[in-house]
Formats: C-alpha cells, sequence, structure tokens
C-alpha cells in the first residue's frame, strides 16, 4: 500500500492542480500542464486510470484515451488479474469469476477486468452477460481491440451478423492488417451468406501468411465446402489438419461431407487423437463421431456405433438435457393453442414473405428448402435464431427467475406488440437476404416449437414440415456432431421422447390451425416428386416451375449437413441405413412406440 502511495505523490499533485485548472475554466492551461508531464509513468492502473480522467475532462479525448489502455497494460499486469488469467487458462472459471467480481467491486470502471469477465460470460454462453460487460469496457477505452474482438466474437455467437460486422470494421478501420479481425470478418461473411466474399478474403489472408492459422483454413473449407467447392474444402481442410492435427472440428468437417471418404492413415491419426489424454473434451467428442463414420463406411458397424456412442457420451457429459421439460413445454403449448385462442387474436404483421421449414433435424428439410429455394421467386437464406431470440426478450421481460412465462404470457400481448414482433423479425432476416424476391426461407427446424408463436406475429407466413422415418431420422440425429441447438440428440431414449412430443406438437397445431401446416414427408417425396413438389408449390402459392424437380441442378450455398447428398438428384440413397444399426436402436425404438408406424399419418 505504501509502495502505490508514494508512486501516487507526484500524479496527486499534477491531478489536484489540473483539478483546479479546470474548475477555474482553463482547460487550456490544463492540457499544457498535462502535456508537460507526458514522460511520468503512474505505475499502476489506478494512476493511469485516474491520468485519463484528467485528459479527458481537460478536453482531450485521445490523450485520454492513451492513458486508458496505458491501464489496462497495467492492470493485466497485476497479482489479482495475473491470477484471474491463470485461471481462466485451467478452466478454473469459478476462480475466475470470483477474482474479477473482487476487483469489480473496488474498482466498477475497470475496463480490462470488465472485459476479462467479459470473456468468462462468452464462454459460458451467457451472451447478454458479455455484451453488457464489454460494452461497458469499450465505452470506457474505445480503442481496447481485444475487448471489441471479443463483442464482435459474441454477436457473431449469438447470430447478429450486422453488429458483428460493424464491430470487426472499427478493428479493421484502426489496423487492416489485424489477422484475428479478418478471419471472423471471414466467419461473418459465411454466417450472413457471402461465401463467396469470404472465401475471397480468407484465400487473401491465407496468400499473405501460407503458414497461417488452421482455424484460417478450417473457415475457408467451411466456405468452399458451401458453395460446392468441394475438392478445394477437403484441401483446405487438409492444410487445417497439417497446421494442427488435434482439432476434432476439423476432423469432423471432412466427416460431415458425408461422401468423403478417410485413409486408413487418417484413421490411425484420430485413434491416436482420441487416446492422447492430451485432447480437449470437445476435440476428442467429434474425433469419435468422425471415427463412426470412418467405421461405418468401412461396414465396421459394430465399430462404428461403438464411436458414436462415445462420441455422444462425451457430448452429454458437457450439454445438459431435461427431456422432461421439453415433454412439459409441449403440454403447456396442447393447453394453450385452441382455436379459440388463436380466433380471439387476429392481426400480427401481414407480411406472407417467410416460408418457415420446420420439423426435426435430419429429416429431409434441406431437400425441402433447396426444392422451395429453386423457384425464382424464393431465396433461401440460413437457419435463423431470430425467432428464439424474441422469445428470449419476452422471458427477460417477464423475469428471469419466474417461471412459466412462454408460451402463457403470448396470451397477454397486444395487436400492436405482436405486429412489431413481427416487423422485427423481418428486419432481422432482412439483414441476411441477398435479392429482392418477394418470399425467403428461414430453416430452424426447431422453430415446430413455435408455430403459435408464428401464427400470432406473422399470420401469413407459410410453415412447412419436413418429415421422415422416425427411426431414420433418429439414427442420423444420433451420430451427427450437431455444433448446437441439438441437446436432445446424445442419447437414443432421449431423441425418442423429443420425437414424440414433436409429433404430438404438430398434431396440436393442426388441431387448432386446420390446414395451416403443410407436411412434406421424406419417403413420400421420393416416391412421387412431382405430385408432391406440386402440392407444396400450391399451398405456397406459387406456380409450378420445373426447376423445383431438380434442386440439385440449382443449389446454391448449403450450410447443413446434407449438402452433399442435396447436390445429387432426388433419391432414396441412406433412407434404410439405419437399418444395418437396428439391433443397437433399441433404446429409441422403444421410446418412439406407436409413432414409428403413425408419424406420416393425418391428426386422429
Amino acid at each position: 500500500m505504501t509502495t502505490e502511495t508514494n508512486t501516487l505523490d507526484p500524479l496527486t499533485n499534477l491531478l489536484g492542480e489540473v483539478r483546479r485548472l479546470i474548475e477555474a475554466k482553463q482547460p487550456e492551461q490544463a492540457r499544457e500542464l498535462l502535456a508537460g508531464h507526458r514522460a511520468l509513468d503512474p505505475g499502476t492502473s489506478i494512476g493511469w486510470r485516474a491520468l485519463a480522467g484528467a485528459w479527458r475532462a481537460a478536453g482531450a479525448p485521445q490523450m485520454a484515451a492513451d492513458a486508458q489502455l496505458r491501464a489496462i497494460e497495467a492492470a493485466l499486469r497485476e497479482p489479482d488479474m495475473a491470477a484471474a488469467k491463470a485461471a481462466m487458462t485451467k478452466r478454473d472459471y469459478a476462480a475466475a469469476e470470483r477474482l474479477l467480481k473482487e476487483r469489480l467491486a473496488a474498482r466498477p470502471s475497470d475496463a480490462a477486468a470488465l472485459a476479462m469477465l467479459g470473456d468468462l460470460a462468452v464462454r459460458a454462453r451467457h451472451f447478454e452477460d458479455a455484451d453488457r460487460l464489454l460494452t461497458r469496457a469499450l465505452e470506457i477505452a474505445p480503442g481496447f481491440r481485444p475487448a471489441r474482438q471479443s463483442l464482435a466474437f459474441a454477436h457473431y455467437s449469438r447470430s447478429r451478423t450486422a453488429e458483428g460486422l460493424e464491430q470487426v470494421a472499427l478493428i479493421l478501420n484502426e489496423v487492416p492488417s489485424d489477422i484475428p479481425a479478418r478471419e471472423l470478418k471471414g466467419a461473418l461473411l459465411i454466417q450472413r451468406g457471402d461465401e463467396e466474399a469470404a472465401i475471397e478474403l480468407l484465400q487473401k489472408l491465407l496468400a499473405e501468411a501460407p503458414d497461417g492459422a488452421a482455424s484460417s483454413w478450417l473457415r475457408l473449407g467451411h466456405a468452399l465446402k458451401s458453395v460446392g467447392r468441394t475438392d478445394e474444402g477437403i484441401a483446405a481442410y487438409r492444410q487445417a489438419i497439417a497446421r494442427d492435427i488435434s482439432v476434432g472440428e476439423t476432423w469432423w468437417s471432412l466427416a460431415n461431407l458425408k461422401t468423403f471418404r478417410f485413409t486408413d492413415a487418417d484413421v490411425t491419426a484420430m485413434r491416436a487423437l482420441v487416446a492422447n489424454p492430451g485432447t480437449s473434451h470437445a476435440d476428442r467428442a467429434a474425433t469419435e463421431f468422425a471415427l463412426g463414420k470412418a467405421m461405418e463406411d468401412a461396414k465396421e458397424d459394430e465399430t462404428a456405433f461403438a464411436h458414436y456412442s462415445r462420441g455422444n457420451a462425451l457430448r452429454r457429459e458437457t450439454t445438459p438435457y431435461d427431456a422432461e421439460e421439453t415433454t412439459t413445454l409441449r403440454h403447456r403449448c396442447e393447453t394453450l393453442f385452441d382455436a379459440a385462442f388463436f380466433a380471439a387474436r387476429p392481426g400480427g404483421c401481414p407480411s406472407p414473405e417467410p416460408i418457415f421449414v420446420v420439423g426435426m433435424p435430419r429429416s429431409g428439410s434441406t431437400l425441402v428448402e433447396q426444392i422451395i429455394g429453386s423457384h425464382p421467386l424464393v431465396e433461401s437464406t440460413r437457419e435463423l435464431s431470430f425467432l428464439t431470440r424474441i422469445i428470449q426478450r419476452i422471458d427477460d421481460r417477464a423475469g428471469k427467475d419466474a417461471t412459466g412465462h412462454y408460451p402463457e404470457i403470448l396470451a397477454t400481448l397486444t395487436p400492436e406488440q405482436r405486429y412489431a414482433m413481427g416487423r422485427e423479425y423481418l428486419d432481422r432476416a432482412g439483414a441476411m437476404r441477398r435479392t429482392e424476391r418477394p418470399y425467403f426461407i428461414d430453416k430452424m427446424p426447431n422453430n415446430f416449437h413455435h408455430v403459435g408463436l408464428i401464427q400470432l406475429i406473422l399470420p401469413n407466413a407459410r410453415i412447412v414440415d419436413a418429415r421422415r422415418h422416425p427411426m431414420a431420422t433418429g439414427f442420423s440425429c444420433f451420430k451427427q456432431s450437431f455444433a448446437h441447438h441439438q441437446q436432445f440428440s446424445y442419447e437414443l431414449t432421449e431423441l425418442g421422447r423429443y420425437y414424440v412430443d414433436y409429433v404430438e406438437l404438430m398434431r396440436a397445431y393442426d388441431r387448432a390451425l386446420p390446414g395451416r401446416v403443410h407436411r412434406v414427408v421424406n419417403e413420400r417425396l421420393i416416391a412421387d416428386v412431382e405430385g408432391e413438389v406440386r402440392a407444396l408449390l400450391d399451398y405456397l402459392h406459387l406456380p409450378f416451375d420445373a426447376a423445383c424437380l431438380s434442386p440439385h441442378e440449382n443449389a446454391g450455398a448449403i450450410r447443413t449437413p446434407s449438402a452433399e447428398q442435396v447436390r445429387q438428384p432426388i433419391g432414396n440413397q441412406g433412407t434404410n441405413q439405419w437399418r444395418r444399426f437396428d439391433r443397437h436402436l433399441g433404446p429409441l425404438r422403444d421410446a418412439l412406440g406407436p409413432v414409428i408406424d403413425s408419424y406420416a399419418d393425418p391428426i386422429p
């Protein structure tokens, strides 16, 4: 304590004189006095923050910003901050959070601590907290680039693409060569649907630094795959592996091409990776899924299923899921949403632009999207999370600690609120659109939960339910290493329960809103392509277009696991692949019960 006081004595005297000059309305003299002491090094973050405040009060914002950055540099060297950083490196997030909150209790305007706590919130996927903390850090220190990078990444993680690009642009305006910012811009461009722009950016980045980070090659592979440049995508993934063989996402990205086949050397490398005790949990899980795909292709089904099971078990360890909660939500929706409920609530935003494709993942929804998106009046976008964001804000407004708010709170919405929510959805979706076509597709499968909300806020939107045999769907989900959103998929019984909840909830919507949802059953589509496509286009009020019969010839960027399959003519490839593993799928079959035989039937 004595050392810090002694260090601050010259600064204290300086600041006292600066304050006197400012109070005397002599800011020019205050600036001159401060400028005469530029060589002064306050040493501690407290001193630099005090000096930043003095420059700001004297009307010199750039000098204030420079001093604030020096305060951050000093803060990061201080023992409690160093300890917090070490705890984060060790993934002891509870200890890091405690240390940072203790520091902020004493120094609420400490930009370094705010930003580090914001980073912690990003890692925990608490993005609202991250946004608040990082925004506050940048208000204090606008030039704090790592905080701005973290905020941009938080926006990216929440699919707030426009906001993320704004933050990245601020970084690149200041430092055009910033590699992490350029790489993140590439990811954001992919997220917005600008794959070609992302490819150009990433290729330029990697040409400048051919030994660039594996993550840049990985993102380039994703973009190339999305636009159908599969061979180039594979080459990019190979470059990523050459730079870091331990990244499970890269191995899984190759497996996720579906048509790709691993070499014996690949299998050996992946087996070594999962056996290495130093491999991270996430990398081991992704690699287990990739090994499952390699063994399935090699017709070693027992080994393949063992790898899929281990991958799922690893994911379940870090991805909690409550099947009872999903069933309870379904029952609450069934109770609330009846014909009388909707009849009493006309209105909403009348736009007919959105076409929602909903259902289970791995159910043929990408094929349905590509069929519709082949129509010249329709634009394919991507899986949009905007409905979920609207729901989160409804619950936040109702009170985070209360229960029973969604969907019941929808009964209290005024016509004006419902219109505003529909308009907000369209505005956010508009930022993802690239054409002037009158209609667009939102292919977020999980939106089947929210048909009631869609009806209330976008009553003229079209809703297409893509459905596939539950055993085929379930096994396809079980062997898929999902990035997020599909927590139910990591255990067979839970998978079966989720499918039942999906079918029963859609039946409830069919009873409350007859004809509101159009169902495309994958097996029927394969058996009668033209008949099913014509019925689908009739429901969408679109004139028949022959291009919709050959979506593989029209496919643009495809960002789902089915990308390579959808680039093939419509057929029954893989329809019965689950039967090879039937002896392992008893828990799924038992949980499905009679839905196995009635999944495609009309409502009882």
